[in-house]
Formats: C-alpha cells, sequence, structure tokens
C-alpha cells in the first residue's frame, strides 16, 4: 500500500508524461505509469516517484518516438 504522498507524486507523474505525450491515448500512458509503479517493491520508497517517472517515460519513448 502506497502512502499518500506515494499516491499524490505517481499521480503527477502521469499527469507530466501525459503532457510530453499528447499523442497517445492516456490509458497507455497510464499503464506504462502503473507498470513501472508495480515493479517497485523494495521497502525504501523515497525515490520511487522518480524510478516510475524514468522507466514510464522510457518505455513510452521506445513505443513512439
Amino acid at each position: 500500500m502506497m502512502d499518500e504522498d506515494e499516491a499524490k507524486a505517481i499521480h503527477d507523474v502521469q499527469h507530466r508524461l501525459r503532457a510530453k505525450f499528447p499523442h497517445l491515448d492516456p490509458d497507455r500512458v497510464d499503464a506504462a505509469v502503473s507498470g513501472a509503479h508495480a515493479s517497485m517493491t523494495g521497502p525504501i520508497r523515497s525515490f520511487v516517484p522518480v524510478l516510475v517517472e524514468h522507466a514510464a517515460r522510457d518505455e513510452l519513448a521506445r513505443d513512439h518516438p
């Protein structure tokens, strides 16, 4: 279960990536963010939003340059 701060940060990541990839369906962007977030299972959560944003952005850029 993520805490409130992490949930807000992930929500912000979704919005930033939707703006960066306006040609993509927002559901595709959300799926990339959700997938990246689900892969972050470690106990230290401080950098999770940053790592999620990088992973999702890289995935989206690879799939849709």
